[in-house]
């Protein structure tokens, strides 16, 4: 088999269009009728909805929990009453791979979650993969996934999309079934 991967020299939202356009290519290669897209504000959400709702691909955006309000990181209301009303499923909730109970302990007494050492290792690819994961994590937890089929799942680094992945999704609590069987594109440097 040979795939086709992006490498983008640089991160961020500038590569939007070019990651959602070869998740877009290769969910129509393998038939695979549901993606998941990390969208904090709505901007990737829609972006997705335009390519993919044609397919009838169910559309998941994932979003950031809403401990980060404060930081202005999570979707305005209207935004979300948007998206649903054209058929995406939204998902918030706490970050399957820290942000929770064991980062708050690892934050006060130190050492290290399970989760938080799974996260630091996604990193090593790039903030995309690890975001990538976490969001299926997150959207098979909610009941959101057929989890007999594969899955896209978009994200990336801080805004926009620059990293896209195929893979067999799990849940958090069945972490060690999950596989990532395609990188579709991601950053050359992390």
């Amino acid at each position: 088999m040979e795939l086709r991967t992006m490498l983008f020299e640089e991160q961020g939202k500038q590569n939007t269009d070019a990651t959602l356009q070869i998740a877009h290519e290769r969910a129509i290669a393998l038939g695979i009728q549901q993606v998941v897209v990390a969208s904090s504000h709505g901007y990737t959400a829609k972006k997705a909805y335009s390519l993919f709702a044609p397919d009838k691909t169910a559309i998941i955006a994932v979003t950031i929990c809403h401990s980060f309000e404060k930081d202005g990181w999570t979707m305005e209301p209207q935004t979300r009453a948007e998206l649903e009303a054209l058929g995406v499923k939204i998902c918030t909730g706490v970050h399957a791979l820290g942000d929770g109970v064991g980062a708050s302990f690892s934050e006060r007494c130190g050492g290290r979650a399970p989760e938080e050492i799974v996260r630091e290792t996604l990193y090593r690819f790039c903030q995309g993969m690890k975001v990538a994961v976490e969001c299926v994590l997150m959207a098979a937890d909610a009941g959101l996934l057929d989890m007999e089929r594969e899955v896209i799942s978009v994200a990336g680094t801080s805004e926009g999309a620059d990293t896209a992945i195929v893979c067999k999704p799990a849940y958090p609590r069945t972490f060690h079934e999950f596989e990532i069987r395609e990188v579709l594109a991601k950053p050359r440097i992390a």
